[in-house]
């Protein structure tokens, strides 16, 4: 049956890893809670973030942020928009699970190279 062949390899099969809005992981919001953070902002989570209650997308950044990581390196490790990072990422600041690294007054130039490395490859 030549038809039976054509419907099946039509058939809607749904991917592994479904796709997921954006504004899904941000609850519709578009600007984070916290202004003022920056692409180069490097973020460390606090002591007790591991053994908190979070899920999906914070628990990944907190995980990320084990060490120090800039805000453009957690959007890549999330695989989401840096848009969408840094309103996740400003409201774990809000409530304690990550910390704003002190940082120098200048940001080395390696740095620089790496933040747009990983711009790119979003």
């Amino acid at each position: 049956m030549p038809g039976r062949h054509a419907a099946e390899s039509s058939a809607y099969v749904p991917d592994e890893d479904p796709v997921v809005r954006p504004f899904m992981l941000t609850g519709g919001r578009t600007r984070p809670l916290q202004d003022g953070l920056r692409i180069e902002t490097l973020l460390r989570a606090a002591p007790a973030a591991l053994s908190a209650p979070l899920r999906f997308e914070s628990r990944r950044i907190v995980e990320l942020c084990q060490q120090p990581m800039s805000v453009a390196d957690v959007a890549v490790g999330l695989g989401a928009p840096l848009g969408v990072a840094r309103v996740i990422v400003a409201d774990l600041i809000a409530e304690g699970y990550l910390k704003v690294e002190e940082q120098s007054g200048e940001i080395s130039t390696a740095l620089i190279e790496r933040i747009r490395d990983r711009v790119r490859a979003l």
